[in-house]
């Protein structure tokens, strides 16, 4: 006689079914994207390649400038 609370059973496992490329494809050209566009603003939005008129975005990014490096001054 076997007792169902003591019944073993094998652990089933999930298997992971690889991402297809053309799903990963568009995030990752819109992730690059956005990083290209990020080390612009903060390593080169100043003086003649300047896109945005003024010091706003030079100030608004001047501490992240100096933490990655970039020289500003």
């Amino acid at each position: 006689m076997t007792n169902a609370a003591f019944a073993t059973t094998a652990p089933t496992t999930a298997r992971a079914e690889p991402i297809p490329v053309s799903t990963i494809l568009p995030w990752a050209v819109f992730g690059g994207l956005m990083l290209l566009l990020t080390v612009y603003f903060v390593g080169a939005e100043e003086g003649a390649t300047s896109l945005i008129g003024g010091s706003f975005v030079h100030e608004f990014v001047h501490d992240g400038r100096h933490l990655l490096g970039f020289p500003c001054h």
